[in-house]
């Protein structure tokens, strides 16, 4: 199946929030705010605060579109002042890595389409769209899946593995299978 990528802006976002909602808002109604600094805030709306932010240049993704042009994964990234609340922020804390110019915080992929390729297609998507903006450091943290069963919903920061097939480099560890990886990008 064909895939195209689009940034998440005003013009995406009705296709954002299609996906959203047939996914009963992803992740427990999260629609990806959670990494945001308001994400942790009780009785926020966080379909009109994810809005809000993408209508004001303040979050960014790659959306994977399907040939029928209903998009079906995104990859979220972000400067670390729109991304502040990192998994296992306390551990990342501890040591003083450099700063990175981006993070790669959130992927989803549609039930019906996993196992296709969106989630590789996302990242490449977000790793173009970064490098348009003038590249740097690119930092996530995801999960070494190699030898374990890693049950999909706690993947919502992809694999190790996936990441180092688009240039990255495990960094730290900062979680029994969670580590720091990161990729310098440069600018297009």
């Amino acid at each position: 199946m064909p895939h195209a990528v689009r940034p998440l802006d005003a013009s995406t976002w009705d296709a954002f929030a299609e996906l959203m909602e047939r996914n009963n808002g992803v992740f427990g109604g999260c629609w990806c705010i959670g990494f945001h600094p308001e994400g942790a805030e009780r009785g926020l709306d966080h379909r009109e605060a994810k809005r809000e932010r993408v209508f004001s240049d303040r979050a960014h993704a790659a959306l994977v579109f399907d040939d029928n042009g209903a998009a079906q994964g995104w990859c979220q990234f972000g400067s670390p002042r729109e991304l502040t609340r990192i998994k296992h922020q306390r551990e990342c804390l501890k040591a003083e890595p450099p700063v990175p110019d981006w993070r790669i915080t959130c992927f989803y992929v549609d039930k019906k389409h996993r196992g296709q390729g969106i989630a590789r297609t996302a990242l490449e998507g977000a790793l173009d769209l970064i490098a348009r903006r003038g590249g740097g450091l690119v930092e996530a943290i995801p999960e070494v899946t190699a030898g374990r069963t890693a049950h999909g919903h706690f993947l919502f920061s992809a694999t190790v593995e996936l990441f180092e097939d688009c240039g990255f480099t495990r960094r730290r560890q900062v979680g029994k299978h969670a580590w720091i990886v990161g990729r310098v990008l440069d600018p297009r």
